[in-house]
């Protein structure tokens, strides 16, 4: 039985519609409850307040995150319309020098200055006796600052959850100990450093992020020091989704990508292997779409659709939010245009940092039920789940592979025969037992 049961959970994003960062804890939620936990949660302003539980939004202290946190606020009261764009654009002009001299003096990321009022709360709230440990999620790192800073002060035990590896390598031969010229990456490896000494239990999303921190941080899982490990996130149904849609075919090949782009997690690289698709099936060039949803398209996609005329071939959707007519929020919108999809993309990119990185798109994918296509990248883990769950598969460096993976699932659409996806998906559920079981082990060999 956990001892420890009062957690101050520190989130920069909660309860923000379709944010994979926040999603990642906020679907942990119902199972902390289930497992007694007594949470209190302090967050940005961003998301929509929880009323199950204590939920206290702060507002950054810094201009460039109250840019940030005023823009989301806006949006969730107002919508996105013209006093949006008023509002948000007047604060920007007038914040604009003070982002300029705030980025001059300390080049820090946006959300650095949440921690701040995310400490003193905290320290008070602790100080009361109100606290039993800390638990610090990101996202932005900021979070994971204030659970530092209060652990030092307090010596309350505290984990860590690490969503996207803070030293990013440039090379397969960069373990991360050269000194970064970016200030805030500079400050990111002085965290990793405080994060592996100070905290009790240090998690992350994959099997290289773990494996490259512990060659940073050789005092990892030693006894005085935190215990790192790795943990899937998994994903709860998308928009409360219990079951997969029959899938039925149409006259268009839909081949659907949700998420980020950019010009390292790049469309333009379907876009150019469509070119030889076409000239073998010319009747294709009629029958297949691109569908991307959730960001604004990269410059490479862009230039590909002017250069290969292709304004035709992909729809560009945008970021789907909760719709006022029908009340269908974010995540419902989005696992219904997932469920009309034949194929589902995804890109992981080409940098190297993608050895620690799985997309959390991927496991929102699994619920949906579909064929996916991985165009991935240095990622053994990521590739064994992929066809662990018979899915069509690239390596994002081999434009052969990725055009025959193409010409694949051109030829079973047109044959009715698309892949059917093998396997379960991933929970959110055994993430959160997990956590808890580490921590209930750490206070038992502590004891």
């Amino acid at each position: 039985m956990l001892t420890k049961k009062r957690w101050l959970i520190l989130a920069h994003g909660f309860n923000m519609d379709g944010r994979a960062s926040s999603q990642t804890i906020t679907d942990k939620m119902p199972y902390l409850l289930e497992a007694g936990i007594e949470p209190i949660v302090f967050s940005a302003i961003t998301g929509i307040k929880d009323q199950r539980f204590p939920h206290r939004q702060f507002l950054a202290w810094g201009p460039a995150a109250f840019r940030f946190d005023f823009r989301h606020w806006i949006a969730n009261q107002y919508g996105r319309g013209l006093f949006y764009k008023v509002s948000t654009g007047m604060v920007s002009l007038l914040l604009a020098p003070f982002i300029a001299l705030e980025k001059f003096v300390l080049g820090y990321s946006s959300q650095w200055s949440w921690s701040i009022p995310a400490y003193l709360h905290g320290l008070s709230l602790i100080r009361a006796g109100k606290v039993d440990l800390i638990y610090s999620t990101g996202g932005a790192w900021s979070a994971h600052f204030a659970g530092l800073w209060l652990k030092k002060k307090t010596g309350a035990p505290w984990i860590a959850e690490i969503h996207d590896p803070l030293v990013i390598r440039k090379s397969p031969d960069d373990q991360g100990f050269e000194t970064r010229s970016n200030r805030d990456a500079r400050f990111r490896q002085y965290l990793e450093k405080q994060i592996c000494k100070y905290a009790d239990l240090a998690s992350w999303f994959t099997e290289g992020a773990v494996h490259y921190a512990k060659v940073r941080n050789p005092n990892l899982n030693t006894p005085s020091n935190a215990h790192g490990f790795m943990v899937l996130p998994g994903a709860e149904p998308p928009g409360g989704l219990s079951h997969a849609k029959t899938h039925q075919y149409t006259e268009q090949l839909n081949l659907c990508h949700f998420g980020s782009l950019a010009n390292d997690r790049s469309l333009s690289t379907i876009l150019n292997a469509l070119v030889p698709l076409f000239k073998k099936y010319p009747q294709a060039r009629e029958r297949v779409q691109v569908h991307a949803y959730g960001a604004p398209l990269d410059p490479l996609t862009v230039d590909a659709i002017k250069r290969l005329e292709f304004d035709d071939v992909l729809l560009a959707h945008g970021r789907l939010e909760k719709d006022p007519s029908t009340g269908k929020s974010g995540r419902e919108r989005v696992v219904e245009k997932m469920q009309a999809a034949d194929v589902l993309i995804l890109l992981h990119g080409n940098d190297e940092w993608c050895a620690e990185y799985i997309p959390s798109k991927f496991y929102e994918y699994l619920w949906a039920d579909r064929p996916i296509w991985g165009i991935t990248h240095r990622n053994p883990q990521l590739d064994q789940m992929l066809v662990e769950r018979g899915a069509y598969l690239s390596p994002q460096n081999d434009l052969e592979t990725v055009e025959f993976a193409l010409e694949k699932i051109w030829l079973d659409w047109e044959n009715r025969q698309l892949v059917v996806p093998t396997g379960v998906p991933i929970d959110v559920k055994q993430a959160t037992y997990r956590i808890l079981a580490e921590m209930q082990d750490k206070i038992e060999r502590s004891a």
